[in-house]
């Protein structure tokens, strides 16, 4: 009897995660702020001993190690670097791709010297252009056939749609083009880059054995600080430009990492991990992503801990409820980025993510920018809809809709992007 209906079981189990991964709204949420109790956020100019960072030394040879540390042991966990038997193997090229706009690469990244630990990624190039192009790059949350209706972009593989842990089919291709316009991207003279997000570790708590940490980590006991899935993302985006800096048709100095809702959160710890992203976006990533816990407004530390349990190490699970014990808050994470460029943006329908969280997460990071020279943006309000705010280093924006990315979206990251990798 068991065995009969665990494939309905397991069946029902997925739909369910993969509707509520979907990015809809719960119906019964917090979003009232005449509710949110009086906070105080952590200082990112003070250091654990109470010493006032004054300068951009102090803060890069004191004051950053010690935050970026907290964020490492506390919350996403501590990453390995790169793989000593990590090796490439282009797969696939395409010069006339999108009707001849674009050469399309497919390119595996071997996490270990074996051949079953991969991720795929896709590669869109200008064909218009005199030499390596700045880029952006992103996580897809479908798999790569889903971004685009190119009918030459593989299919996973049997063992992979195994690993993914749902079955992939060909009648996908193509369902997620609305958040992938590269034909817009290419035409502005950027190229992208994109993975699977499940190639480097399945969304969901298969015990840490069917994605990366197994490759990389082996039979090593987990530790309370050890690395969650958030981070695996993180540290993909990292090797994924590992193979960009091979590749001579992309500037790697010159790479945008953007992501979106969950990505989005991972875009923002890769940012603050790998000084060598040229400029960091997050789109709609809201709680543990720009907006900040203490403010306990849609989405919440303890509630994202019980729903997604192996996004973030152990150690993180004793802030639920208990946001004002953080040692950190989210306006730090986008302060380890500086003083690269840095965009936020919000939808004003996506209350879940906490837009004004969100903005306050960006705002909050400003006196760390401050000590590079920079200006920031000091607003204390949410904006109009579709009404960006931009300083000579951050930007922001409340797009009008749902929890999503669309070519709005992409229209004020493209013109982001051109102040500083063109």
């Amino acid at each position: 009897m068991r065995n009969s209906l665990f494939p309905y079981l397991f069946s029902m189990v997925v739909l369910s995660f993969c509707m509520f991964a979907a990015g809809a709204q719960p119906k019964e949420f917090n979003s009232d702020e005449s509710t949110i109790a009086p906070y105080v956020l952590p200082d990112p100019l003070l250091t654990q001993t109470g010493r006032r960072v004054r300068n951009k030394r102090q803060w890069e040879r004191v004051r950053r190690p010690e935050l970026y540390s907290l964020f490492e042991g506390e919350m996403f966990g501590k990453m390995p670097g790169r793989p000593r038997d990590m090796h490439f193997k282009v797969l696939s090229v395409d010069g006339q791709a999108l009707g001849g706009i674009a050469t399309r690469k497919e390119v595996a990244v071997y996490f270990n010297a074996s051949d079953t630990s991969y991720m795929t990624l896709l590669m869109y190039v200008p064909n218009d252009r005199k030499g390596p192009v700045p880029a952006f790059m992103a996580i897809n949350a479908k798999g790569n056939h889903t971004t685009g209706t190119d009918t030459d972009i593989s299919l996973p593989s049997p063992e992979q749609v195994r690993r993914y842990g749902r079955k992939y089919k060909p009648s996908e291709r193509g369902v997620n083009q609305r958040k992938w316009p590269y034909e817009y991207i290419l035409s502005n003279g950027y190229a992208v880059v994109t993975f699977y997000k499940g190639d480097v570790d399945p969304d969901f708590h298969d015990g840490f054995r069917n994605g990366v940490h197994a490759a990389v980590d082996g039979d090593a006991p987990r530790q309370p600080d050890s690395w969650g899935t958030v981070a695996a993302w993180s540290w993909g985006l990292s090797r994924a430009l590992d193979y960009i800096e091979t590749d001579g048709d992309i500037d790697s100095r010159r790479v945008a990492v953007l992501g979106h809702s969950r990505l989005g959160k991972a875009a923002l710890w890769a940012g603050a991990s790998d000084q060598r992203f040229a400029l960091v976006i997050s789109n709609n990533s809201g709680c543990c992503g720009a907006a900040l816990s203490r403010r306990t407004i849609g989405e919440t530390v303890a509630r994202l801990n019980r729903t997604f349990s192996h996004w973030f190490c152990e150690n993180y699970k004793k802030y639920g409820d208990n946001e004002a014990s953080l040692p950190f808050d989210q306006h730090e994470l986008i302060a380890l980025i500086a003083p690269r460029p840095v965009y936020v943006a919000s939808a004003s329908q996506d209350l879940w993510a906490d837009p004004k969280g969100e903005m306050l997460g960006l705002v909050n990071a400003v006196p760390v920018y401050g000590l590079y020279g920079y200006a920031g943006i000091t607003i204390e309000d949410l904006p109009p809809e579709n009404t960006p705010v931009l300083s000579d280093i951050m930007g922001y924006h409340l797009r009008e809709g749902k929890h999503d990315v669309l070519l709005y979206d992409w229209e004020q990251y493209v013109a982001f992007a051109d102040r500083f990798l063109k």
